[in-house]
């Protein structure tokens, strides 16, 4: 079985909930922000940033940032990752490693035996022709261009609340690619544990809102959950 893509979260915004809903209250309050920030009461705390989750008022909890440590994806989840823009990336250089066969394989063809084998194959024949391309005096950043898009990578990555909770609308559907969703589910555990009052309602809008916007392109998953309707953004 495979290992699953490492998460580490290296830091986050010191006193977030505090942060967040000061800077909630700022909008509508004479007060400075520190004054804010030392004088709302946990109530007053939850009650803030219930209307703003439920509103969808979201510029405030962008105050709030998170930086996690992935390692052991592939470079196909790394594209797929820096798609999300609003967020900060330091990404492993493929200039300056020398590993062109060390892979993710799909668990559906690592488990097939016929599959694994073909895969191995071509996995000794890139080897052999990294090491010839080498020996005939080319530089490593040359080997890159045969590498495949599955080598593994590691990744700094820093985004606000905001930004996470629209990655994990994304990237928690269905609809994902396994890898990705694997690793959107990850960090949505690790952020859960230092600010679940802010991601307890993170994941696909089919179980959040009970709407799923992927019209014909649905996997279903709606028709399951009480309520839930299917529908999209497309005008007839």
């Amino acid at each position: 079985m495979k290992k699953k893509p490492q998460v580490v979260l290296l830091s986050y915004t010191k006193d977030l909930l505090e942060t967040v809903t000061a800077a909630i209250n700022q909008c509508y309050s004479p007060k400075t922000g520190s004054e804010l920030k030392e004088s709302l009461t946990p109530e007053k705390q939850k009650r803030l940033l219930d209307i703003v989750l439920s509103s969808g008022h979201l510029s405030t909890i962008e105050h709030a940032s998170f930086t996690f440590s992935i390692s052991g994806v592939s470079r196909i989840t790394e594209t797929q990752l820096v798609r999300h823009r609003i967020a900060s990336y330091s990404i492993k250089s493929g200039r300056y490693n020398k590993t062109h066969t060390n892979f993710i394989i799909p668990p559906a063809i690592e488990n097939n035996k016929k599959a694994a084998a073909i895969v191995e194959k071509y996995k000794k024949n890139l080897e052999s022709t990294i090491d010839e391309l080498t020996n005939l005096g080319f530089k490593p950043e040359d080997m890159r261009f045969f590498t495949p898009q599955g080598i593994k990578t590691n990744i700094i990555v820093t985004m606000n609340a905001r930004s996470l909770l629209n990655f994990f609308e994304h990237r928690l559907c269905v609809r994902a690619q396994w890898e990705i969703r694997q690793l959107a589910q990850l960090m949505l555990d690790v952020v859960m544990e230092v600010a679940p009052e802010i991601f307890r309602y993170a994941g696909p809008t089919c179980e959040t809102q009970k709407i799923c916007w992927e019209g014909n392109m649905s996997c279903g998953k709606w028709k399951a959950i009480e309520g839930g309707e299917l529908r999209s953004r497309q005008s007839d």
